[in-house]
This record gives C-alpha cells, structure tokens and sequence, in this order.
C-alpha cells in the first residue's frame, strides 16, 4: 500500500487551471523573509507532479464565496470532483489540491521516518523532530507550487514566506505541519492543521475570514478533513490503497452526547471553575476519549457528531495553543460541522488575530456543552436560550 501511495503521488494529475497572475508585483512589508525558493529543496519532495503547471498559465479567479448556488456533493466523489461542486475559485481547488498531495505524502513519510530529534528548536522554543522538518518542507513547496499562495507560515518557520502568488485573487496559509509529532513514536495519531485566508494577510484578522480550512489525519487510516466558506458541512476524504482520495463522510451537525476530551488537566490545580467542569463530566459519568494529539481529538468530535473538546489556561498553566496555527482552522472545521467553539466568552472565530504567536484557551462541542462551558467558567453564556441544558443518556 504504502509503495502505491509513494508512485501515486509522482504521477498525480492535478486539475488543468486555464488563468494568469496578476502582472503587478507587490513589494512585501519589512518584516516578510524573501520568497520561498523551491530551487533550494535540492529535489521536489513530489517529483513532478506540483511542477506540471507553470505560471504563466495562471491566472487570477475573483471568485465571490457567498453568491454560489450550492451544488450537492456525493459520497464517493473524488476530491477534485468535490472541490469542483464546492467552489468556483479554481485557485483555491488547485491550492486544496496541492495540500492533498502534501498530505499524502506526509502520511507515507510519517509510517517510514525516523522520530529521532535533530536538537535544534524553532523560534517558539519547541523541539523539533525530523518528521517535523520533512512535513513542514513538503508543506512549504506544495503551497509555492500551487501559484495561488502569496504567503505561508508555519509554527516550525513563524515568520511570513513569500511563496510567489498574487495577492489579489491569491491566499495566505497558516499551517501546523505535524501537531502531535512528540507522539509519533509511541504510534498514536497525529495530523497537519491549516488555515487558508484570502488575499496576504494573516494578522488583523479573524478566523471567521478563511475560505478554507483542513486537516491531514494519519492513524490507522488517513483522511483529510476539509470545509469551505459558504459550503455546508465538513467532509472526510479517505485515502484508497492506490493514492486517490475519496468522500466518504459530510458533517452537518454536533448534537448532544457523553464524550469529553479535557486538555491541559494541570490547570485543575489553580482553577477551580475548571476544576468543576471536569467534576461535573465525572459525576455525570461522561466517557474520556484522550489522546493527547489535538487532531484526532477535535476530529473524534465531527466524525462520532457529538462530544466536547477542552484546553483551559490558569495561572500557572498558561494557554499554549496558537490562535493562528491550530485554534482558528479547528473553529473553521467544528463551526462548519455545525458544533460551536468558544474561548470562554466568544466564538474563537472572532478573535482577532493580532500576532502570529497569540495563543488562547479553547473549548469546541454541541451548543449545550459549550453553553456548559462557558458558564461554568464566566457565569453566563452568549449561546444561552430557552432550551434546558443537559447531555443526552
């Protein structure tokens, strides 16, 4: 299976865009490292596959993501099929597109690589381990491959790459390329996060402004989760055994159910309210599915359609997870399932995005559980109606 994956993603035909960049070149603010040169990865990570389209075959789609009818997508449809119905923005299905390939690619990589660590850490002061470096380098060039990537960052490189896109009609990617990867030898899931926002910002905005969200889930099966503005749902694509991808799951709802998934439990110790919600789960006898990768617990959440995901800060347990990075595609993800999100007091969706390190506590589930939430912590919940609150038996 795994030799298959490796010839499929050589050989993969990515859809044909018929477009033009924008001829006007726009000079990047000081603080952008220069354009990401693909001429430095001494070889494509991909073969040819991402090379097949130039650039200037490329041309800008303006595409309006609120104005669309909405195409009903099947089960079993390929991705390309999907993202055809989903969108008309050709630029951003061959951006998705690429990401797919990417993602396959990391999933064969993370079943044959080494997990020793190289010593060196990033600028966040995280530890790297190989398998990070390698998902982050194939992240970065299938993005400037795409043509439709004007800036990318990553948790491993948090500054803002010039990826070579335009900026109008073109997107920014923020992406975590293997959350988890701490984990990765003892075997459990792990998985890459990334958001897409249009134009060439990713500061001074909302997670609630991306087109695009995804995850790439490498467990004992691998999928890629994905939603689209202004397209209902979330959608699982499987990997087959021959490299392509399939649509095998659409999510449209998070109803009410015992599941809980409690992270950064050592904030308990000096925060009470806290400490109450995890004794309110307890006492009510809710089942723990933890893992300690964030993927597959956010993801256990649209898959099973209900449950409720918690990573709360307290004095001495600070929040640690990154708005840009993991957070805000994750909101995107849960919100389009039609779960909600909250940071105790709002939906992270509308938290402004003010650097690319700002980090945040975070709960996503059902309406009733964060309700649950957000009270048990603040008082009272934005979300609060007529509607008694309780999971169901």
């Amino acid at each position: 299976m795994e030799t298959s994956m490796a010839c499929c993603s050589r050989s993969m035909l990515l859809p044909r865009i018929s477009c033009q960049h924008s001829t006007t070149a726009l000079l990047p603010p000081p603080s952008i490292s220069p354009a990401f040169n693909p001429k430095s990865l001494k070889s494509s990570l991909f073969g040819d596959s991402l090379r097949m389209t130039s650039r200037s075959s490329i041309r800008v789609n303006k595409a309006k993501y609120s104005s669309s009818p909405v195409i009903k997508c099947e089960l079993g449809d390929s991705l390309e099929e999907f993202l055809t119905k989903a969108t008309p923005d050709k630029g951003l299905i061959r951006l998705l597109m690429c990401m797919g390939e990417a993602i396959r690619t990391i999933a064969y990589k993370v079943r044959t690589a080494a997990c020793g660590g190289t010593q060196c850490v990033n600028s966040f002061g995280d530890e790297q381990l190989a398998v990070d470096l390698l998902a982050d380098k194939l992240l970065f060039e299938a993005l400037t491959y795409s043509h439709f990537c004007k800036y990318a960052c990553s948790e491993e490189v948090p500054e803002l790459q010039d990826m070579g896109g335009p900026a109008e009609g073109g997107f920014s990617v923020a992406f975590d390329p293997l959350d988890g990867s701490s984990i990765v030898d003892t075997n459990f899931t792990v998985g890459t996060i990334f958001g897409v926002w249009p134009g060439d910002k990713l500061t001074g905005v909302t997670g609630r402004d991306q087109v695009a969200a995804a995850m790439g889930i490498y467990g004992p099966r691998t999928t890629y989760v994905l939603a689209l503005k202004g397209f209902p749902g979330t959608h699982e694509f499987l990997l087959l055994d021959e490299g392509k991808w399939q649509h095998v799951k659409e999510t449209t709802e998070v109803g009410e159910g015992k599941l809980f998934c409690p992270g950064n439990l050592r904030a308990t110790a000096d925060n009470p309210a806290y400490e109450k919600l995890i004794q309110y789960y307890v006492r009510e006898k809710y089942t723990l599915r933890y893992t300690g990768g964030m993927v597959p617990d956010v993801n256990q959440i649209i898959v099973k359609e209900k449950g409720i995901f918690t990573n709360v800060a307290s004095p001495s347990a600070k929040a640690k997870l990154r708005l840009l990075f993991e957070v805000a595609p994750l909101g995107f993800l849960i919100e389009n399932a039609g779960g909600y999100s909250s940071d105790g007091t709002q939906s992270v969706l509308d938290k402004v995005i003010n650097n690319l390190d700002e980090r945040t506590q975070v709960a996503y589930g059902s309406k009733n559980e964060i309700i649950r939430f957000e009270k048990t912590l603040y008082g009272s919940s934005r979300l609060e109606g007529p509607v008694p609150v309780g999971a169901a038996a």
